[in-house]
């Protein structure tokens, strides 16, 4: 397998350089920016697999690049700032952050998530390549490329955890599942006190299958136990 990849923006010298040497460490090919313009040149002339990105970056903050890059890509993205705000928090999800930490974090803990993530994000693709497509309710799932389409035809691609809460439920159909079960299948980390991850992410998906409106609801909340697909899966 091809090393990985990582890209660190964030405009503090001494942090970035520690990073840079923290990834190097664990043997990763690191590269460097310390603004949105940095970060595009990087990402024109590099293989990026994961983007390590603070949020309070000089012009374009963290938020707005993120969301520019999901417009694009939808390599591995993983917010590391200093401001511990529950709305940039969930803004970054909204987005489509794979995950968040604050500052100071330990050094162990972000190499782990980072590993974790990359396992998923470059390790898995020639898994999935031969799947097929799932088909429910007018909706075509592409397992290959995460395209969900809808029965008027407009496509959009999932981000990695929209893609897999939605895939996991899409193979049980009227099975319940927790926001345990449904964040280690997403990220591959414990759920933690006070983590909206799940919420946020089922919202995104409700909201795509909301621009049809004839569609019925396919997501169900069955309160103090989790979420489950109701809908009905075609051949």
């Amino acid at each position: 397998m091809q090393t990985p990849v990582i890209l660190v923006v964030e405009d503090e010298e001494v942090t970035r350089l520690n990073l840079v040497n923290l990834f190097q460490g664990e043997g990763y090919h690191v590269i460097e920016a310390v603004n949105g313009d940095e970060m595009y040149q990087q990402l024109e002339n590099n293989p990026v697999h994961l983007v390590v990105m603070d949020i309070n970056l000089p012009g374009k903050n963290g938020l707005i690049l993120a969301r520019e890059l999901r417009q694009k890509q939808n390599i591995g993205l993983i917010f590391l700032t200093g401001r511990d705000n529950e709305v940039d928090r969930i803004l970054g999800l909204e987005i489509g952050a794979d995950d968040y930490l604050t500052k100071p974090v330990n050094p162990r803990e972000l190499t782990i998530r980072a590993r974790n993530l990359l396992n998923r994000t470059v390790a898995q693709p020639a898994v999935e390549e031969h799947k097929s497509v799932v088909r429910f309710n007018g909706w075509t799932l592409d397992e290959n490329s995460r395209n969900l389409t809808s029965p008027s035809g407009m496509a959009r691609r999932l981000p990695k955890g929209e893609y897999r809460a939605l895939r996991l439920m899409l193979d049980t159909p009227g099975k319940i599942f927790t926001r345990e079960q449904l964040i280690r299948h997403m990220t591959g980390r414990d759920l933690r006190p006070n983590d909206r991850t799940v919420d946020v992410t089922i919202r995104r998906i409700r909201k795509h299958f909301e621009s049809d409106v004839d569609s019925p609801e396919l997501i169900s909340t069955i309160h103090g136990e989790g979420y489950r697909f109701v809908g009905k899966l075609e051949k």
